[in-house]
């Protein structure tokens, strides 16, 4: 099966249609193309920074539909569907000279775990849509499998409850994110639009081997069926690690992460110290030079997958967090190298447009946002100084008793930071967030999902002047700007 948005005759797919060209992109026309946008997360594939709950997409979901029952639960993310990207959101992104956007998904959108590789029709129709209102704009679209059966990494953003990653141990769960991934190349190789399948996010397999065995496996699966699409694969370790490729594969981009240790929750003024290193320009743009060194001695396209500082709205911090993500993006436009921003749209931390804080959904769980903060939770918005007095004991015990202990993906402090913050802390906070939406009605929970409605929405105006194309007049838009 095929889908396309009109814009698949030959003549126009001849047009627009991306395939690489040495160090870049083009169209079959010949016409150069540099992939800049955003990443679209907390859609398709939610994520607790970005629209409020803790923990995981999945518990939140169980806790949410307990709570409001089938018919409610239902009308919150029908709606929240509609209004988190629409076609409003798509002719924005283009009046910022934008062309690309990144669509992560969760699986559980496509199959569900009782009935694995039993496609989802709901599923494929969403993300038929975004391709579609993207396409009417001009964006091209690559479709990012951000969560896989089994959890590719340990982290919550492949929805994963626990620290283990258990997709690299059970060859069922390979198998099924093959058949999904032959099935949406199936779906959209004659779709000009779609300018790559992003195979897999921020794996962080156990070997470097292993990943490669996988990759190969999933490479030629997708090939077979679409021979012309270009695939992006991440590197290990979330996308930073390209140790384990050699070389490279025809029409392939391998695609970087790169964020800034100046632009975490956590960090210190830029230039200055932040996690224990001082980090300015010179630091930025060596850790950008190791983390690309293999595109740059393979000549491959170099694609930053995402980057992006989050804010604090401390005027003094978020200063930094600016200065960074300037000195990032002159750093990619020196060495050629395309981008996505992550996030487009959240509730404040880090989105190019965000809820606006008196909108009725962050009104509904600010107290639930609060508790998150002294808890600090979540591990990519928050801080733990509220929780130093559980830590520290614990911390010191393991570099007395475990010195050696370096488990992945980032070591034994930010591994106690999971188990103690984000999960041990994070899963009872579940039931709080639920209680917030108890006895709320059809109407209401509509309500709450219009808040992220782009006309209810805010800008964040200097980040959209940071990303805007230099041709591109910012009056074009009518948005708020905060």
């Amino acid at each position: 099966m095929t889908t396309g948005t009109g814009n698949s005759e030959a003549v126009l797919r001849d047009q627009v249609a991306l395939r690489m060209a040495g160090s870049g992109f083009e169209t079959r026309s010949g016409r150069r193309v540099r992939l800049r946008g955003v990443g679209l997360g907390g859609w398709l594939s939610m994520e607790n920074f970005i629209t409020g709950y803790p923990a995981t997409e999945d518990l939140q979901r169980q806790a949410l539909r307990e709570v409001l029952g089938d018919k409610v639960y239902d009308a919150f993310f029908d709606r929240f569907y509609e209004t988190f990207f629409a076609d409003e959101d798509a002719a924005y992104l283009a009046s910022l000279g934008l062309n690309c956007v990144r669509i992560a998904v969760n699986y559980r959108h496509f199959e569900d775990d009782e009935r694995p590789k039993v496609l989802k029709d709901e599923g494929l129709r969403l993300l038929d849509r975004a391709i579609e209102t993207c396409a009417r704009h001009g964006l091209y679209t690559i479709i990012d499998l951000h969560a896989a059966p089994g959890f590719q990494n340990q982290r919550w953003h492949s929805d994963n409850p626990t620290h283990v990653s258990l997709f690299w141990r059970h060859r069922d769960f390979q198998d099924r994110v093959v058949h999904l991934w032959e099935a949406l190349a199936d779906r959209y190789r004659a779709n000009a639009w779609v300018a790559g399948y992003n195979l897999l996010n921020e794996p962080a397999a156990p070997t470097g081997r292993s990943l490669a065995t996988f990759y190969s496996r999933l490479h030629d699966a997708v090939r077979a069926v679409d021979p012309d699409t270009v695939i992006f694969l991440d590197g290990n370790r979330h996308a930073t690690d390209f140790a384990l490729f050699g070389e490279p594969r025809p029409n392939t981009v391998y695609s970087v992460h790169d964020y800034a240790l100046a632009g975490f929750a956590d960090s210190g003024k830029y230039p200055g110290v932040s996690r224990g290193r001082y980090v300015d320009r010179e630091t930025v743009e060596a850790t950008f030079l190791e983390r690309t060194q293999y595109m740059l001695e393979t000549g491959t396209p170099i694609w930053v997958g995402e980057f992006g500082p989050v804010y604090s709205g401390d005027p003094e911090q978020d200063e930094s967090r600016y200065a960074v993500l300037r000195d990032q993006l002159e750093i990619y436009d020196l060495y050629g190298a395309g981008w996505s921003l992550w996030t487009y749209k959240d509730i404040g931390l880090q989105g190019l447009v965000h809820a606006a804080p008196d909108s009725p959904y962050l009104r509904q769980i600010a107290p639930v946002l609060a508790k998150k903060a002294r808890l600090g939770v979540d591990a990519w918005g928050s801080v733990d100084t509220g929780v130093r007095q559980l830590l520290d004991p614990i911390e010191q015990t393991f570099d007395t008793e475990f010195p050696d202990f370096d488990p992945l993906p980032f070591g034994r402090r930010q591994w106690i930071a999971t188990l103690v913050r984000h999960i041990m802390l994070a899963e009872p906070l579940v039931e709080d967030f639920a209680r917030s939406f108890a006895g709320l009605g059809v109407e209401q929970v509509q309500e709450l999902a219009d808040s992220f409605r782009l006309d209810r929405c805010l800008t964040r105006d200097r980040l959209a002047t940071a990303v805007r194309a230099p041709e591109i007049d910012p009056s074009t838009s009518a948005l708020r700007e905060g």
